[in-house]
């Protein structure tokens, strides 16, 4: 196959210039390109041919309009979309600032960090499920610290993802979301609401006062087994600085059933 790189500068020229890749993984390959028109820098994200094969390209950008329409200080909005040789892309404004993955990398977060940051993500959740648009894949890659505050990419994208290429998403054995962060509903393939975006903050919030997720082993499906059947720990035992109005409120976003958690992101963030 031809470099993907050069398919999508090919496909793409006249409107992007492609600088450099960032990487990726799973879902997307990710570039940074220059938006020659406004002269502005934007992250362009090609999904991976797995997740593509049999995906209808005219749902989900029909899908990724929705989410276009959010307007709120911490979400990246998404520009554009549309496929590059059939792999379907999207363009969103390239954001200064390491990753929350990167960050935690360099250890954890202290618990006054960590409640600003929990308090800009739940503002930007709560704006998106005022709007109807549940993220489904809220993780530390997806978080990116600018100098402004934290901000949350790919709102929209799962759920373009599942609506637009279900028989796609089947045939390739692929979970929309990351099994870190999936909350049971999403493993067990129910009915999705926001209450599955509060639990993935829990988890994030966990990772970020202790290094690392409540459930997490190198094998993938012990992981989604332990999200369905073993009780999290309590974040004091990794941090005993945490403190206890944090640690219950993390415990409670991460209980199994989503009746018994927070219900919204607002009530999460007072």
């Amino acid at each position: 196959m031809t470099d993907l790189r050069a398919r999508v500068q090919n496909s793409l020229s006249g409107s992007y210039t492609i600088e450099r890749e960032l990487g990726g993984g799973g879902m997307s390959r990710v570039f940074v390109a220059d938006e020659e028109r406004l002269g502005r820098k934007v992250v362009v994200k090609v999904l991976a041919p797995e997740l593509a094969a049999g995906l209808s390209t005219t749902r989900f950008e029909r899908e990724i309009r929705v989410a276009a329409s959010l307007q709120q200080a911490n979400i990246v909005p998404v520009r554009a979309a549309g496929d590059v040789d059939g792999l379907p892309y999207y363009a969103m404004p390239f954001v200064q600032g390491p990753t929350l993955a990167r960050r935690l990398a360099d250890g954890p977060l202290a618990p006054d960090e960590a409640i600003r940051l929990g308090a800009e993500l739940l503002d930007a959740l709560a704006h998106a499920h005022a709007h109807g648009i549940v993220h489904r894949d809220v993780k530390p890659d997806n978080i990116v610290l600018s100098p402004d505050g934290a901000v949350l990419l790919d709102f929209g994208i799962a759920r373009a993802v599942a609506v637009a290429g279900t028989d796609a998403l089947t045939q390739s054995g692929m979970a929309v979301g990351t099994c870190a962060y999936m909350s049971p509903e999403q493993i067990t393939a129910e009915d999705i609401d926001q209450r599955a975006d509060l639990y993935a903050v829990g988890c994030v919030l966990f990772e970020c006062l202790t290094g690392s997720p409540p459930f997490k082993h190198p094998n993938d499906n012990v992981t989604l087994q332990m999200h369905l059947n073993s009780d999290a720990p309590d974040v004091r035992v990794r941090n005993a600085s945490t403190p206890a109005p944090l640690a219950g409120a993390i415990a409670r976003a991460l209980r199994k059933s989503s009746r018994e958690r927070w219900q919204t992101a607002e009530a999460m963030r007072a």
